[in-house]
């Protein structure tokens, strides 16, 4: 029995002695394959090379290649550039290009800022708008299309007549309201902000001060065109007065009967001289 357990003892202790050799042998390959591995990293590097840079990364810094020319160089990062996004993994943090037509993503399919002629819609990338939305060239995302909203009406004015509410029987009543969302571009139109419809009324005579700007203005003609008279002179009997036939021949027959009385009255005192 001590034989049996002391032959186990040699063996797993050959074992453990086989395994070490092992990793020291894969740690000298290591070192023979990277034979520029830097002691003396700077920028968060916890690797690196003299000819390409950053191997791994401090922790929570993000691993990622930035090309030079033909040739690519390891950083680290505390956050990954724009055009890219981080992956965090157990034992490397790297930054992943985002796709083609977007400019910076959350990861491979959320994009959330696309490039120049693409339209954002729900993470990705689109040449033109779904149906029911519309683009946004500001933001470059399709968003919803805004119809016109108006206010509910306002109660009908008075009834009036050229400014005035009387002095009539038939005018016209107004009644307005407000625009609380305008459109967007292919939005529905707004509707008329006012209607004015016809009214009967009780006629009523107007009160001093309340006559309307017609009335005030006509009588305000009307003095100044008697004004207008009364600075005209005289000229009776310049100008001989335009009448009609019918009134000339009437004057004609009243002037005939004024001579035929002096004439009697003439033959009558002749008469009389003579008894």
């Amino acid at each position: 029995m001590h034989l049996r357990l002391i032959s186990w003892f040699f063996i797993i202790l050959n074992f453990m002695e086989y395994i070490g050799s092992q990793n020291a042998s894969r740690g000298r390959r290591q070192r023979r394959m990277h034979p520029n591995v830097s002691q003396g990293c700077q920028g968060g590097c916890a690797t690196c090379s003299d000819y390409n840079g950053c191997l791994s990364c401090k922790p929570r810094l993000f691993f990622v290649l930035e090309r030079i020319g033909m040739k690519q160089i390891g950083v680290c990062l505390s956050s990954c550039p724009s055009g890219y996004y981080g992956t965090r993994y157990p034992d490397i943090n790297k930054c992943t290009k985002c796709k083609a037509d977007c400019d910076t993503c959350f990861n491979k399919n959320f994009c959330t800022k696309c490039k120049n002629g693409f339209y954002l819609h729900l993470g990705k990338c689109l040449d033109n708008c779904p149906e029911g939305l519309e683009a946004n060239n500001h933001t470059m995302e399709c968003v919803s299309i805004v119809h016109c909203e108006a206010s509910e009406w306002s109660p009908w004015s008075p009834c009036m007549k050229k400014g005035k509410t009387c002095g009539f029987k038939r005018g016209t009543e107004t009644r307005v309201r407000e625009i609380t969302q305008h459109p967007s571009a292919k939005g529905n139109l707004c509707p008329p902000t006012s209607e004015t419809r016809k009214c009967t009324v009780q006629r009523k005579k107007c009160q001093k001060g309340e006559r309307g700007k017609k009335e005030r203005e006509r009588k305000r003609k009307k003095l100044n065109k008697e004004e207008s008279k009364d600075a005209i002179p005289d000229n009776k009997g310049l100008e001989p007065s335009r009448e009609t036939p019918e009134q000339r021949e009437n004057k004609d027959k009243q002037q005939q009967k004024k001579r035929k009385v002096q004439d009697k009255q003439q033959k009558s005192v002749s008469v009389s001289t003579v008894h």
